[in-house]
This record gives C-alpha cells, structure tokens and sequence, in this order.
C-alpha cells in the first residue's frame, strides 16, 4: 500500500504522466475492452496462419485452440516459437545456389568421372539422396568416435593438420577450458595463414566478447547463425541451427553429436559421465559436409565459398564406403529429416536398434516402428535414464505401452547422460548425425546425419550399441502402469506438447 501511495505521489508531482494516469483511470473499461478485442482479433488471424502454415495437425489444432483462448500469452508465444517458415532463408539458399552452379557442375561431372558415384547393393536408406539433393558417394573412408576423449583430440589434430583453410559450426560452444582450446587452435592456424571460418548458433552458445574478440583479431572469420536478421524474422528464436561440423582442406571432415565445452568431455560434476559419438570422415562425402557449411555461411554471411576445395578425391586409406550426406531443416520443400528416418525404419529386415536423447516420436514413427517389429524385425529404442529435459522425459515414458505392445524393448542408460544420434540398420546401415527423434529435429531445427553403407563400419556401431545396452536397463513391460496415477498424468500431458518440444 504505501509503495502504491508513493508511485502516485511521484506520478503526480509529473504533470503529463499525471494527466495520463487520470485518463487512463477515466477510461480503463473502454481501454479494457478494446485491448480484449484487439487481442481475440489478433488471436484468430494469427491463429488462420497457423493452420495454414503448421506442418502437423496436432500442432495446429494446439497452436488454433490457444490462440483464440489466452491470445494475450499464445500471440507472442506464437510469433517467437510457433512459425514453421524460415523467412529469407530460402531465397538466400536460392542465390548461393545458382552462383554456384558452375562449381557445383563440375564438380558432378568430377565424381562421374571418378566413377565416386554410389551403387547401394539394395535400394536402402540412400534412396533419400533425391531429398538431400546430393549424391551418394563411395570411395569415402569414416572413423568412428566415441566420446569425448577420443572426439576432440581428433578434431584438434586435424585442425592442426589443415594448410588452407578450416570450417567450424557448432550449435553449442562454451567459453570453458574445452571451447577455448578450439579458440586457441583456430588463433594458431590463422597466424600461420590457414583461411579459419568459424559459425556459431546465438542461442546456442551466447559466447562473450572476451572470446570472440581474440578470434577476430587474429584473422578467423566470425559469424553467428543470425536466425533473428530480417524484419520477418526479428523475434524468431525458434529454428536453432543444430549442426556439427568441422572441414579441414575439403579432404577430412567430423559430424556427430558433440557440442564443444568441458560436459561434454564428462568434465561438468554436475552433469557426471557424458556420453556421446562423432565422426571422422575422408573422400568426396566431405564435399556434401562442405555444401552444407557454405548454405548456412551464405545465409550468415553473404558471402559464396567458391574458393573451397570442391575436387573430390578417393580416401588416402583406399577404403570404398558408401555414404550419404543428408542436411535438413525448416526450408525443405519436404520434410527431409521425417522421410529420411522413416524410410530407414521401413526399410529394416532383421535388426533396427535407434538411440537418441530425446524421443518424442510423431504417432508416424510410431506406427512405422511397431509395424517393422511385428514383421519380425528386432527394434531396440536406447534413451538416458536421467535425461536433461522433465518434460522430455516424460513424454518419452507415456510411449511406453504403445511400444511394449509390438514387442519393442526399450532401454534406459544409466552410466551417465546419453546424448548421441545412432541408428543401425540391419547389417549394413548405420547413421551418425545430429538429429533426434522429436519434433524439433525433424522439422524446426538444422540438423545433419550421416548415412553410411559398409557392413564392417556398421558392425563395429553396432558393437558400440551393444556396450550402451550393457551399460543400460531394460524397462519392464507394464513398468508405466505400474507407476503413480499423477506420474501417468503429468507423462499424457507432456505428450500434448510434443509438437513444441
């Protein structure tokens, strides 16, 4: 009362604030209701947008009830994470294409003349390269990388390695022992003359001046993702660039799940044992990592990467893996990431084992995998015990009795937090990426997955799975009944929010 008593006295010791404050008190219903109209008005135009433009149903049914319900939250709400279109985004994909078109001609003919066009045994999970529009491609050699400690000391070799430029993106760089040794890794290569472009999600990492600062005066070329540039875009915080990729020469490249900071490393005794897999890559699969690095450089910086290593070369190691690469995002005229892993799960005969952090499936995926396990094919699903997300989590336990019911087994890693994107298909296929299988990768964020087609790489996933599942527990079936009625409750309520999750 006596702090309400003082703001009047203040306000009256100002006379336009005072006449103001008068006015306002005068006509506070009228004010009042046409601020309610104003907001029901705007709610059902924004709310005719949002089933226009909402890629699932359930989505827009969500985003139509709650906007013509409490406009005054779900209108902002709406125009920061609710828009499915990445204004700009597109058209910039568009000009950076057609000036490349030359490079990109020859660099086709290159790969014909090479004979480094792929020919899978069967039509498998490369069948997609029409959605990636880019080919598969053998004479590619891949490294896998497990955790951490064998991650960023390949990475930080390579770098080292580099003689004409290097290309790093990362949704998440900290400003930690682990982040500033990559800062001091692309400081080194710029002194020396190596070309270094360094691209990085605001969001994301949010790194300081005291970081970027350094970078830029030693010559590295900096650049936020900038998903907010544009005037359509102003408050757009929703289509995160997700991505992990680093290209030394255009000969090597890593793509996986790895952020750069000291958790990831297992360092952070909060978040305790951090597991996870990259990639290391040699052959003309590297080209396809470097399209999708110049596609998001354009769109940062205006700026065409012409002057990049665009001859494709057989491994050094003389390995022929067939691989693909497969970018996806919010600005596919189709939903990439959706009919990527959907056909990789129709296409499954004997074995479909799928591990991923945050599992909130669309009821799509959900039909497509009961439907594999009940021709008989071994569907495994591995998610972390104790995830990072309550909401998550949760979600992920009311899908339970869905997958119990065709015979899916589900695990739950307990040595520490799982944070990887594998999925092993059969004998033969594998992918390692960065996309989850939820909503947000499938369709809002920029992701990147790694298909390979090689029986021997894929054994040797196959056999890093087996370890996670030893490290792991197999949830019982009839383990989600067995819990509370208010723990069920709040799981079917997350669930609602999968489109947004």
């Amino acid at each position: 009362m006596r702090v309400g008593h003082q703001c009047r006295q203040w306000i009256a010791r100002h006379d336009k604030l005072d006449r103001i404050w008068r006015f306002l008190g005068r006509h506070r219903r009228k004010l009042t209701g046409c601020f309610v109209l104003v907001a029901h008005l705007l709610g059902a135009l924004t709310s005719v947008k949002a089933i226009m433009e909402t890629r699932t149903s359930q989505g827009a049914i969500a985003w139509a009830i709650s906007l013509n319900t409490i406009p005054y939250v779900a209108v902002p709400a709406y125009w920061v994470f609710g828009r499915s279109n990445f204004n700009g985004y597109v058209t910039a994909r568009r000009t950076e294409r057609r000036h490349f078109e030359e490079f990109w001609d020859d660099f086709s003919a290159r790969l014909m003349e090479r004979d480094l066009i792929a020919t899978p045994e069967r039509k498998g999970p490369f069948v997609t390269e029409q959605l990636a529009s880019l080919p598969a491609t053998s004479g590619n050699d891949a490294e896998l990388l497990v955790d951490g400690d064998e991650t960023f000391p390949s990475i930080l070799e390579g770098i080292a390695r580099a003689k004409h430029y290097v290309l790093v993106q990362f949704y998440i760089v900290r400003d930690d022992p682990t982040g500033r040794e990559l800062k001091d890794a692309l400081i080194a290569k710029a002194n020396a003359g190596v070309r270094c472009l360094f691209l990085y999600d605001e969001i994301g990492s949010r790194l300081p001046d005291s970081y970027l600062d350094p970078l830029v005066a030693a010559g590295v070329q900096v650049r936020p993702f900038n998903t907010t540039q544009g005037d359509a875009n102003r408050f757009q915080i929703n289509f995160r660039n997700h991505r992990k990729i680093v290209v030394v020469d255009g000969t090597e490249a890593w793509v996986g799940g790895l952020n750069v900071g000291d958790e990831y490393k297992g360092l952070d005794p909060e978040v305790g044992f951090w597991r996870d897999t990259h990639m290391r890559v040699e052959g003309p699969v590297v080209q396809s990592v470097q399209v999708s690095f110049a596609e998001d450089w354009y769109w940062a910086a205006r700026e065409i990467l012409d002057e990049l290593n665009w001859d494709p070369q057989r491994a050094a190691s003389g390995e022929n893996k067939r691989m693909l690469c497969l970018p996806s995002g919010p600005v596919d005229p189709l939903e990439t990431c959706t009919l990527f892993f959907l056909h990789a799960i129709n296409e499954a005969e004997e074995r479909l084992w799928i591990a991923s952090p945050y599992f909130v499936p669309d009821p799509q995926f959900i039909s497509a995998l009961q439907l594999a396990a009940l021709r008989g094919v071994e569907v495994r699903i591995l998610i972390p015990d104790e995830g990072d997300s309550t909401m998550v989590d949760l979600s992920a336990w009311s899908f339970l009795p869905e997958l119990h019911d065709a015979g899916i087994e589900v695990y739950r890693y307990t040595k520490g937090f799982m944070h990887h994107k594998v999925v092993v298909i059969d004998d033969r296929y594998c992918t390692i990426g960065t996309a989850n299988f939820d909503n947000r990768s499938f369709r809002l964020n920029f992701e990147i997955t790694m298909g390979v087609d090689d029986e021997a790489f894929t054994a040797e996933v196959a056999e890093m799975l087996e370890e996670d599942f030893a490290n792991s527990r197999q949830v019982a079936v009839g383990e989600f009944d067995d819990k509370s009625a208010w723990f069920r409750f709040w799981a079917r309520v997350s669930r609602l929010a999968a489109p947004v999750q």
